[in-house]
């Protein structure tokens, strides 16, 4: 990574969208962002790791680095997309049992701003531990793009037909807004 500008992670899931991931690179970089792409060890298998590489720059992260290794440029701001379920309930509880929780976890903690795009279905959505997640990461500064006109989660079993419908976009919109909300 060049050190140069603004440092954005982005953290992917293993969700439908995933493979699009580069989509959301672009623009960011578009915006003169350096990005740093971060992996769930899952999410690995729905990306194309070469191409996101030649993309960025940097290599695509899924595990902590060793001891020798140089440590990258602290994030400026996090966009976690595709969220999935999985990975919310496990960032509201302060679960770090991969390298990408582990520096989600840190983020709230260390003034960074996090946005969260969620890919979630409605039955999974309406569950009780998923939306206190949501309200303990709002409470805590994490924007969570989620209703009241931003995203919806889809009927269960339709991902696979939301997935060309992903809306990148919100993400590098919502960091935006939150910047403008929290100077």
């Amino acid at each position: 990574m060049s050190g140069q500008g603004k440092v954005l992670y982005v953290i992917v899931c293993a969700a439908g969208p995933a493979g699009d991931v580069g989509r959301l690179v672009a623009l960011a970089q578009a915006e003169d962002w350096t990005v740093q792409v971060i992996a769930t060890p899952s999410a690995l298998d729905f990306i194309d790791v070469p191409a996101l590489e030649k993309q960025t720059g940097c290599p695509v992260r899924s595990q902590y680095r060793k001891p020798d290794e140089p440590r990258p440029p602290r994030a400026d701001a996090i966009i976690v997309a595709p969220a999935t379920f999985n990975t919310i309930n496990k960032f509201a509880q302060g679960i770090a049992d991969t390298y990408a929780l582990g520096v989600l976890s840190e983020a709230p903690g260390l003034g960074i701003p996090v946005i969260v795009l969620p890919f979630v279905n409605g039955a999974l959505a309406v569950r009780a531990p998923f939306r206190t997640a949501v309200e303990v990461l709002r409470a805590e500064g994490v924007r969570i793009l989620l209703g009241a006109g931003e995203f919806e989660p889809h009927p269960p079993s339709s991902g696979a037909d939301r997935i060309d419908d992903y809306p990148w976009h919100l993400t590098l919109a919502g960091l935006t807004s939150h910047r403008s909300t929290t100077a």
